[in-house]
């Protein structure tokens, strides 16, 4: 499938809407000092761009908005990274709606987690009221209903969304082994038994694969095997075998297998220009929080391993919205936190922008916080020690500004945000309360029905809708361990119904080791010509991923 267009999606508006025209500037208002003045001049020229730019909404002074100066992030700083940060209840989801709608209406993809459900109203056009008139027209919004081109996916098709699966082998030892809650000693065995089996050419396609590996490793016939590879011991298996069942039985299961999602289908635009927004359903999170996480970190693992160098672009390929980013880094290792950091760097230069959302930006570690160069801070609140001290770190993490941080982060009203972003030439533009503008689609979840809808006349649903089940390391265990057993039996027979064996015979015999379960498969001529139509070359990169290409 080309990665430039879609299919016309029946939750859009096919005529993006009209331009929306600069309101003209208000006289000043004979209460504001020359210092006031100074202050608005300053922010308006920060904003100011002559690069393509997405408006995020207006300046607040003194709780009244600065119609003519428009706070703004420039395209070409999207994938500069960002965080949207803010206590429950204060708007965080409104604003990636906004901001969803604006880069796509721009042309570029995007990608986001909707957790409680909210987001799903921007497939659908919003619907006017007398109190969103009043707030659009204080704020110099021209408002008009519309909606980007929508894709509703599912993790493994629980829910309501083109089911996204991965394999096992895809996805890789580190990663799986953060949603298994491993020590590092268990997550480097894990990383042995991958290599494993890439070198015996068993496919771990589901978790059933990885299982049928483990248990093989640690029977009778796999314990030579179990040797050969080293570093893993039985007792060790026997604890990562347990976290796998315990992963499947939670109905984990269903996140691996195949097809596996080709995340180059997460770049296409619509014909009418737009860029496509990708919402991620998840309505079981609460059930599975480091899956969730994880599986959103192999997304953007996977997108960094395929897609090539940019450089700096006017716009980026992709904006990735990473909600309840705290739920990754939760228990992290420093290992896994370098590589995270690492990916977020790097990732930049393949053209892709990462927005981590979560509550205070001591959620995100600092190495990771220092890459995201836009922030969006919507209320704190202070009413512990605890919290007390995280507004204080939030604080520092903006730029010096005339405003008094600490208390106008805790007075903020919903929608109202305090800001910074990158300007072109990679600067911090000034600290900008702001008032969010409102979303041009539907405040509030999609209705189920059209929903389904939009699912249904998906192009992608043909290619990822069924799943499949195809010959992998667990059926390729059991039949050859059957086959070796009989093979076994079959000896034993022989040997009883030979009178006189020939000495020579046996000596000869007694030299040679006698080959494995394994390696008999290996080389087998039926399993090579599997391995042929199925194994290519597995290749891992930052977090040991890999896809089969």
């Amino acid at each position: 499938m080309s990665t430039d267009s879609v299919a016309p999606q029946p939750a859009s508006d096919p005529t993006p809407p009209p331009a929306q025209p600069e309101p003209a500037a208000v006289p000043a208002s004979p209460q504001l000092t020359d210092a006031d003045r100074a202050a608005i001049d300053a922010i308006r020229s920060g904003y100011t761009f002559t690069e393509p730019a997405i408006d995020l909404g207006v300046l607040s002074h003194d709780g009244e908005p600065v119609v003519d100066a428009r706070i703004r992030i420039p395209l070409a700083m999207l994938n500069r990274h960002g965080l949207v940060a803010g206590a429950t209840g204060t708007g965080k989801t409104i604003t990636l709606q906004v901001l969803a709608e604006q880069i796509a209406r721009a042309g570029v993809p995007v990608f986001a987690a909707d957790i409680k459900g909210d987001l799903s109203g921007v497939a659908t056009p919003g619907q006017p009221s007398d109190k969103l008139a009043a707030r659009t027209a204080k704020n110099g919004q021209d408002w008009q209903p519309s909606a980007p081109p929508v894709e509703f996916y599912a993790l493994g098709g629980q829910g309501r969304g083109i089911p996204l699966r991965a394999t096992v082998a895809s996805f890789g030892p580190i990663l799986l082994a953060k949603v298994l809650g491993l020590n590092e000693t268990q997550e480097s065995s894990l990383g042995l038994v991958f290599h494993f089996a890439d070198g015996q050419g068993l496919p771990l396609l589901d978790l059933d694969d990885l299982v049928a590996v483990l248990r093989y490793l640690t029977s009778d016939e796999g314990k030579p095997e179990l040797k050969q590879i080293g570093g893993l011991s039985s007792q060790t298996a026997g604890v990562i075998l347990r976290n796998i069942v315990n992963l499947s039985e939670q109905g984990a299961d269903v996140f691996f297998g195949e097809p596996e999602f080709d995340t180059r289908d997460l770049l296409r635009t619509a014909p009418d220009g737009q860029g496509v927004v990708s919402v991620l359903e998840l309505p079981n999170v609460q059930d599975r929080p480091a899956l969730f996480s994880t599986f959103l970190m192999w997304l953007l693992a996977d997108l960094y391993h395929d897609l090539p160098e940019v450089g700096d672009a006017d716009r980026p390929k992709l904006v990735f919205f990473f909600d309840e980013a705290h739920l990754l880094f939760a228990d992290a290792s420093k290992a896994f936190v370098d590589q995270i950091t690492q990916t977020v760097r790097l990732i930049r230069s393949k053209g892709v922008g990462v927005f981590f959302v979560t509550q205070t930006p001591k959620d995100v570690p600092s190495a990771v916080l220092a890459q995201l160069g836009s922030r969006i801070q919507h209320q704190l609140r202070a009413h512990t020690p605890e919290d007390e001290k995280a507004l204080r770190a939030t604080v520092n993490t903006f730029p010096k500004s005339d405003y008094d941080l600490a208390e106008l982060l805790t007075q903020l009203g919903i929608g109202q945000a305090i800001v910074t972003v990158m300007d072109p030439d990679g600067a911090p533009t000034p600290v900008a309360w702001t008032r969010v503008f409102a979303p041009c689609s539907q405040m509030g979840p999609t209705a189920p029905e059209r929903m389904d809808e939009i699912v249904r006349a998906s192009p992608l649903l043909g290619t990822y809708g069924t799943e499949i089940d195809r010959d992998s390391a667990h059926e390729m265990l059991a039949r050859k361990l059957e086959e070796g057993a009989a093979a076994a039996r079959a000896e034993a027979e022989a040997k009883q119904q030979a009178a006189q064996p020939q000495r020579s015979t046996s000596s000869r015999s007694s030299g040679r080791r006698e080959k494995s379960v394994v390696e008999k498969v290996a080389n087998s001529s039926v399993f090579k010509q599997l391995a042929r139509s199925a194994g290519r070359e597995i290749v891992r990169s930052l977090f040991g991923t890999g896809r089969k290409r």
